[in-house]
């Protein structure tokens, strides 16, 4: 451990931009992975129907399609009110 110490001691030493940039670089590849937005997003996506229904005049003889698209049986999203 005490070699990587050394190590990026002395490339900040020579060269801080490069060494930063690096830095930058590396926590630009890992902060997607560790980040919570990341799950919440994904989560919303997952949630979100690909093609959104379109409207029907219920003539009361259609039981299977419901009068409105939010009564229908679709994903649950109370996790996204409680945050």
């Amino acid at each position: 451990m005490a070699g990587i110490g050394a190590f990026l001691r002395n490339a900040w030493n020579k060269e801080p931009v490069i060494a930063a940039s690096c830095a930058l670089g590396v926590l630009a590849v890992v902060l997607p992975f560790v980040s919570p937005y990341t799950k919440f997003s994904g989560m919303i996506n997952r949630a979100t129907p690909y093609s959104y229904p379109v409207p029907v005049r219920d003539d009361g003889n259609m039981p299977d399609v419901p009068s409105h698209p939010c009564h229908q049986q679709g994903p649950n999203l109370e996790w996204l009110k409680k945050l």
